[in-house]
């Protein structure tokens, strides 16, 4: 369905989403549609309840999850130019652009949320930025072409995809807790591959590992924190694009974009269990571990449905593909899964979550009442 029909039956008006009793679950998707330069937000208040409620316009080809501070603050990079966008989740309007440098693509919010992290892919650099200033304090070298990164729970590493030069970038930014923003450099370059062409990472629950998809190699890496010793992931294909873990930390669930396929690897063994097939082109995913079900962008650039590969669902392209992990089992390629189609916009890239229900209700409410009484006048 085009996105401009779902554009006139979204609602926007009475957001009874932010109203919900204690009992009634509050999440919000936000998908980040490249093509269209919209982040989609779909409201989903339990199983199989999902609702797209407003496309909230940002910059030119935005790209890369969403992050959020614990206050509703949501930041997302908008690649042809050299801008972030911040997105208010509870009033779902954009607030700001901060500047950056050219080609903004990965970002990571240091613990605390005083920072962010932005990647430069135009310039080949590494963005600090003051989020109580709202502007950016430094700019940091790098190699051709940053992507994704992650930083570590303790605020002490952060790891960068460099994407055209075939490393991890380790970066020390533990000066950041004490607002030295000059301490942050560099201290090791991890080798994945001369073409293997990183382009996401996520740490391991138990914050031992690094995992990395490669997009144009056909195995992921394990990076072991301590010592930096890379260890391969088989998977018999190229794509990789994104990685998360399953609610119960056991497994680490890979995005294949060639194949449409999940990989699930025992995060232990390093060893993969199985594969799950999706919609067509999946990138980016986001786990809700409280009903145990996976969010997966289908990116593939076609309006034409995409048949189905391996037993998966028959998905069009330009939706996310819901996928209920309790449906079947992860330790070995048996059963059938249970799927959903929910529709977005043009590209979508990635897709996070955010629980409205950890900002108070009176806060929520406080943020969203301008927006009634301008819809009222």
């Amino acid at each position: 369905m085009p996105v401009e029909q779902f554009r006139s039956i979204a609602v926007v008006n009475t957001p009874r989403h932010l109203r919900g009793s204690n009992d009634m679950r509050n999440i919000q998707l936000f998908s980040t549609d490249t093509d269209d330069g919209v982040v989609s937000v779909v409201a989903k208040t339990g199983p199989s309840e999902h609702r797209l409620i407003k496309q909230i316009r940002v910059g030119n080809a935005p790209r890369g999850g969403m992050k959020f501070t614990k206050t509703g603050r949501g930041f997302v990079c908008n690649t042809s130019q050299n801008t972030i966008s911040e997105i208010d989740a509870v009033a779902l309007s954009e607030t700001r652009r901060i500047e950056v440098g050219h080609g903004p693509r990965g970002l990571a919010l240091y613990p605390g949320d005083g920072y962010a992290l932005v990647s430069n892919s135009g310039s080949d650099t590494l963005s600090i930025v003051d989020l109580e200033l709202n502007v950016e304090v430094r700019q940091l070298p790098m190699g051709r072409d940053p992507r994704h990164m992650a930083i570590s729970k303790d605020g002490k590493w952060a790891y960068v995809c460099v994407w055209g030069d075939g490393y991890i970038s380790k970066i020390d930014v533990s000066g950041l807790s004490l607002g030295d923003v000059s301490a942050v450099h560099e201290v090791a370059r991890i080798d994945v591959g001369a073409k293997a062409h990183p382009y996401s990472l996520n740490f391991s629950p138990d914050g031992n590992r690094v995992f990395v998809a490669n997009t144009q190699a056909t195995y992921g890496s394990a990076i072991d924190v301590i010592t930096n010793e890379v260890s391969k992931i088989d998977f018999g294909s190229i794509g990789g694009r994104g990685v998360a873990f399953s609610p119960d930390g056991r497994y680490a669930l890979f995005t294949l974009e060639a194949v449409s396929r999940i990989y699930v690897v025992d995060v232990e063994s390093l060893e993969v269990t199985r594969f799950i097939p999706v919609g067509p082109g999946p990138r980016g995913l986001t786990v809700d571990g409280e009903d145990e079900t996976i969010y997966v962008t289908n990116f593939k650039r076609t309006t034409l449905t995409m048949k189905a590969n391996d037993g998966g669902p028959d998905f069009a392209a330009n939706s996310l593909t819901m996928v209920d992990l309790k449906s079947a089992p992860l330790d070995r390629q048996e059963g059938a899964f249970k799927y959903e189609e929910i529709m977005v916009g043009f590209g979508p890239c990635s897709v996070v979550s955010f629980d409205l229900n950890t900002i108070s209700e009176d806060d929520r409410l406080r943020r969203v009442e301008p927006l009634e009484v301008a819809d009222r006048n």
